[in-house]
């Protein structure tokens, strides 16, 4: 596969940001849906926004049968449940999807349940944007089992992922699954002596360099959790060992999903440790040095949040934002930004209304709509909250504008490339980095387009009737 430098992509171009024309909004929190068991209940995981325009998730619990859904909701809050969990004799459809969803490039959804199928050790599934559930494999405890977290396509076409537990040792595994449904296990965890880490809550994203990274809750040097990279073929390297400094200042447990950005870096939370030992964030470079940014609850009463669970979603100005699971002025978490220096703003605390009306104790991150906003889901498994008692979906606007996503990020001239957006009908120009394309309006929310002749690495523009917009990260063009 051919690598992508992004130590030649100058940082400050992820700062062009798609401006536009019409005034932003001021910072607005909305609570879009509150659960109320029936249609699920208390949302582990984050969403993600598929091409149809609409945003994707799962609940754990309750849905027609009580074992879980999958549902989906506008960006402007009408929802509808597309599939619940244990519909059929002996749950071989599986039971408890804690993770999120992803869309593969053939435009179905795939995800995890972490109990049920043949087995009862899990699944993974297919389910079309309409809702019809194809079950794809059963974990055996031998393959894993319990994958708690979300899968991701690479640049093969395959879906990788983890189980939190199961595999030859019992402490989790990395696997391989064709969109098919052909599973293989590229690595069980602890070996020997559990250096390379137990127990992988997180998910993996693959680096700009084809391998993925990751993250261990548990196991490493100090038994505080690790970061990992692995290749597709299954050779794993442990990059860091948690809890290597004195009093755990660098952090402990993550078991969040990491991040890159386009200086290469990656980052992440651990959920314990730090100066407070109340979490951090932190920085590492694709070899493994470590940097913590931000220790939370450095203040009396924590109104900065406690324990981040979820990972952090890189937004188009070039900040960072995520959640934290308590803490904040009413001690039910928060949502907080973060600069890449480490200057840390709460934004929102939750259970400010009445009731908690709004939602408590946020386990999922944030996704960034293409119209700018964000999104994500309240609550765990023991907190209720949102009128129905059963956890939320809501937004926050920041102020930032639209902007259109590529999937993929990276391709070949003549590569096939799907621009997620916005009120795209009408649009007159596509282009990669100022080189023109022939391009399809599918719907107002997708366009359809190839890497053409000419192109080179740079943000793709989309020129509609309202505005100009421009993709969150550059598009590499390999060779």
């Amino acid at each position: 596969m051919a690598k992508l430098n992004w130590g030649k992509m100058a940082y400050a171009v992820f700062l062009l940001y798609a401006a536009t024309a019409i005034d932003l909004p001021a910072q607005t929190f909305t609570t879009l849906h509150s659960f109320d068991n029936t249609d699920g209940a208390y949302p582990y995981w984050a969403l993600v926004q598929a091409t149809d325009g609409n945003l994707y998730g799962t609940t754990p619990s309750g849905g027609a049968k009580g074992y879980g859904t999958v549902f989906k909701i506008t960006p402007s809050g009408t929802f509808t449940s597309l599939y619940s969990f244990c519909s059929q004799s002996g749950c071989p459809d599986g039971e408890g999807p804690e993770a999120g969803l992803v869309q593969a490039t053939d435009g179905n959804l795939y995800g995890t349940t972490v109990n049920g199928g043949a087995n009862g050790a899990g699944t993974v599934f297919k389910i079309t944007p309409s809702g019809t559930l194809t079950t794809l494999h059963s974990f055996d405890y031998t393959d894993g089992s319990g994958p708690y977290t979300a899968l991701v396509q690479a640049t093969d076409g395959n879906l990788y992922g983890t189980t939190c537990c199961g595999g030859a040792n019992g402490v989790g595994t990395i696997f391989k699954i064709t969109p098919s449904g052909t599973l293989t296990t590229l690595h069980s965890f602890c070996p020997s002596d559990c250096s390379d880490g137990r127990y992988p809550y997180g998910g993996l994203v693959q680096s700009s360099q084809g391998d993925l990274y990751g993250t261990a809750a548990e196991g490493g040097t100090n038994n505080s959790g690790t970061v990992f990279k692995i290749s597709l073929s299954g050779t794993l390297t442990t990059l860091y060992s948690f809890c290597s400094q004195s009093g755990c200042t660098d952090g402990a447990n993550p078991y969040s999903t990491l991040v890159q950005t386009t200086n290469g870096n990656f980052y992440g939370t651990s959920y314990s440790g730090g100066a407070n030992n109340s979490g951090t964030v932190f920085k590492m470079s694709p070899s493994g040095t470590l940097t913590t940014l931000y220790s939370f609850c450095p203040q009396s009463g924590c109104p900065d949040g406690q324990y981040p669970y979820a990972g952090l979603v890189w937004a188009t100005d070039g900040n960072f934002y995520g959640t934290t699971r308590f803490g904040g002025a009413n001690s039910s978490g928060t949502v907080f930004e973060i600069t890449p220096g480490g200057t840390l703003t709460t934004l929102y605390s939750f259970c400010s209304q009445s009731g908690c009306a709004d939602g408590a104790y946020p386990y999922a991150g944030l996704v960034q709509d293409t119209n700018g906003k964000f999104y994500g889901t309240t609550c765990g498994a023991f907190c209720g909250g949102g009128s129905g008692g059963y956890g939320t979906v809501f937004s926050l606007s920041v102020g930032l504008g639209p902007f259109v996503e590529t999937q993929p990020t990276s391709g070949k001239v003549g590569k096939a490339v799907k621009i997620l957006g916005t009120n795209l009908t009408g649009a007159t120009s596509v282009s990669f980095n100022g080189t023109a394309a022939v391009f399809k309006v599918v719907s107002s929310s997708l366009i359809t387009t190839k890497v053409p002749k000419g192109a080179t690495t740079g943000k793709v523009k989309v020129v509609t009737p309202r505005r100009k917009l421009l993709s969150n990260v550059p598009f590499w063009v390999l060779r």
